[in-house]
């Protein structure tokens, strides 16, 4: 039996609470391992002041996680699920996701509610999604692009450089910062990211030892969850920039999969669900795609993919 595994975590606060979370849960199934964590730099954390859809490429939050695994630098990831492309690369395994917490965007302003901001507020979001259904929801805001930690963009409300901000729940649940939230998104104006609020744990395909390490952390409505909002994605062809957004809820032997896709330039939406039963949640989000693409989501993808 392993008794020493090194953990990869990016080296934001945030990342690192993450991380720690997953090694005090290992610990509670394998007292007698010694775990640590190693933080890795990835493209995205060196490349701040770019926009994350300006970046050419796709998983640049995770891609040099994933090279540390595969050279044996670490012996598991932790990653937030949204982050990670859906082509996982060959040798790597998705071995498990961590119990969702609450999936929704939240915006932090100086107590306003987001019907209450004056017209002509400014809102900052690093996501396309949030941006084209905040101009959905509220078109007279000035809807501006923000990068850096959560900390970071907090500030930057408090210093009156912008009016609100829009994050995820789970992060400020995560950092103990719930008290900064000013209001609660609800998911019919605000789709979140597919695998919103979890997090994922990769590991090596071939260690064995570390997969039976991982998989009882594995939290099952989670997964079937994020399975058919993965697939969903997937089947758009996810690896383009196009704001895509899906949330996948288990009641029972039930999956409901809310799906959304965005044209950025005219502030549009397409949304549309369906339920399925949890054994087959990639069928699932397959049939969603092709249910979205067929109202024109094809449309706006292809728009996407010219810029």
């Amino acid at each position: 039996m392993r008794k020493r595994i090194v953990v990869g975590s990016r080296g934001s606060k945030l990342s690192l609470i993450q991380a720690e979370y997953v090694v005090a849960k290992i610990r509670e199934t394998n007292p007698d391992i010694e775990a640590s964590i190693s933080q890795i730099v990835t493209k995205g954390d060196r490349n701040r002041h770019v926009q994350l859809e300006q970046m050419a490429s796709i998983g640049v939050f995770v891609k040099e996680l994933e090279e540390a695994l595969l050279n044996g630098q670490i012996n598991l990831a932790v990653h937030s699920l949204k982050d990670m492309p859906t082509q996982i690369p060959s040798g790597l395994y998705l071995a498990a996701v961590t119990e969702r917490l609450d999936p929704r965007d939240v915006l932090v302003s100086r107590g306003e509610k987001l019907v209450e901001l004056a017209s002509g507020a400014k809102v900052g979001t690093g996501s396309l999604r949030r941006a084209v259904q905040l101009g959905v929801c509220r078109p007279d805001l000035e809807v501006c692009s923000i990068r850096g930690n959560v900390d970071t963009r907090l500030q930057k409300v408090v210093n009156g450089e912008f009016d609100g901000v829009i994050l995820a729940a789970a992060a400020l649940k995560r950092l103990g910062w719930e008290d900064r939230v000013s209001e609660y998104l609800s998911t019919e104006h605000f789709l979140p990211a597919v695998g919103q609020g979890t997090l994922a744990i990769e590991t090596r395909l071939d260690d064995s030892e570390v997969v039976n390490i991982v998989v009882p952390l594995n939290h099952l409505p989670t997964w079937q969850s994020i399975t058919a909002e993965r697939a969903f994605l997937s089947a758009l062809g996810g690896g383009c920039r196009a704001p895509i957004a899906a949330l996948g809820t288990v009641d029972g032997t039930t999956l409901k999969l809310e799906g959304m896709v965005a044209d950025v330039r005219k502030r549009k939406v397409l949304h549309s669900s369906e339920e399925g039963s949890t054994v087959a949640p990639e069928e699932l989000g397959v049939s969603l795609a092709q249910k979205l693409l067929a109202l024109g989501a094809d449309e706006f993808l292809a728009e996407v993919r010219k810029r």
